[in-house]
């Protein structure tokens, strides 16, 4: 049904309320990612400009991608999680 919460819903409101008592907005807030190699233009993209640190695993199928952006609120940090969920494959540490 329509409506309904998820414990799904119930994780990310937990996390949105540890990311407004952990921290002062604006603030630069660290996102890191374990990605398939194959993915990582599709990372770079939800990131637009911003300078990510992207380095190979040992035998180079996956990428693990920093990313450090100012941030306003928490909102915009669940955003970006939920943006970057819709790529496959990607990993949120």
């Amino acid at each position: 049904m329509e409506g309904e919460r998820t414990p799904k819903d119930d994780w990310w409101d937990r996390f949105q309320k540890l990311l407004d008592d952990q921290n002062e907005w604006p603030t630069d807030y660290t996102f890191k990612f374990i990605a398939p190699a194959a993915q990582v233009e599709a990372l770079k993209g939800v990131f637009g400009r911003v300078d990510l640190k992207v380095r190979e695993s040992r035998k180079g199928r996956f990428m693990s991608v920093t990313a450090v952006m100012k941030m306003h609120s928490s909102d915009e940090v669940v955003a970006m999680y939920h943006a970057v969920g819709r790529i496959d494959g990607v990993i949120a540490l």
